[in-house]
């Protein structure tokens, strides 16, 4: 009846409590991309529809992986995110009694090892379960999103969402990021200049700090909000710079 299916690289730290929180679906898909830590061995303990390929971006990556899904529903999930009991329950009972397409559910995420509740993190809706001939991944690179053709109903319990275990985390993901969302406006002819990356740097802090209340979250909540704005500030900077070396060719 249910399809869960993640995708993985060097994931070792998250993917055991993942895939242990899921270990109740009908199966389990696993695509990952060159993982050189323990993250095949972790994962083949919980399926043996463990499959290596490429790396072509977010949204093509979890389409492959769709796509080798065989069961009426599917429940995508992320390697550092974790199904409760509750939502469990709650995953089940709209299965068995729902004539919607797909189901909206709350994440909620941690930051250095405190749940994160305002500056714009909660209530977070991700679409991530839905009948499987009714969706699919965009193509986008990074931010890719399920497009459901059909009702979207919305459950109560929350994914929960480790989004950063510690400040290594948070550079090594910050980098990666940036990266990724400077390419993507890099193929959308998006152009930019250092003041605006500084601009769009300070927006982000004040929007998260202060105007979505990210101080409520407290020392947790100071650091978030830094990080957001080093990840956009970043990601201008190198927009910047892919557009210089373009001019320059």
């Amino acid at each position: 009846m249910l399809s869960v299916i993640v995708i993985t690289k060097n994931e070792a730290q998250h993917i055991g409590r993942c895939l242990a929180s899921v270990a109740w679906a009908d199966e389990i898909i696993v695509l990952d991309s060159g993982s050189t830590d323990e993250t095949l061995t972790i994962c083949r303990q919980f399926t043996p529809l463990v499959y290596s390929t490429d790396w072509p971006g977010f949204g093509p990556q979890k389409q492959r992986a769709l796509e080798k899904a065989r069961h009426e529903w599917v429940f995508s999930i992320d390697a550092d995110e974790e199904v409760s009991p509750a939502l469990k329950a709650e995953i089940q009972e709209a299965m068995r009694h729902n004539e919607a397409q797909g189901f909206e559910i709350p994440r909620l995420s941690s930051y250095c090892g405190r749940q994160i509740r305002h500056g714009g993190w909660w209530p977070d809706h991700v679409l991530r379960l839905f009948r499987r001939e009714a969706g699919a991944f965009s193509v986008d690179v990074v931010h890719e999103r399920i497009m459901v053709a059909g009702e979207i109903k919305t459950l109560d319990n929350p994914l929960l969402h480790e989004a950063f275990i510690d400040s290594e985390e948070v550079l090594h993901k910050i980098n990666g990021y940036s990266s990724l969302g400077a390419e993507k406006l890099f193929a959308e002819q998006h152009r930019t200049g250092l003041g605006k990356a500084l601009a769009k740097g300070l927006w982000t802090f004040i929007k998260t700090y202060f105007i979505k209340a990210g101080f409520l979250d407290g020392p947790e909540g100071l650091m978030l909000a830094i990080s957001n704005a080093e990840g956009s500030y970043y990601k201008y900077l190198k927009l910047r710079a892919l557009n210089r070396r373009r001019s320059a060719s």
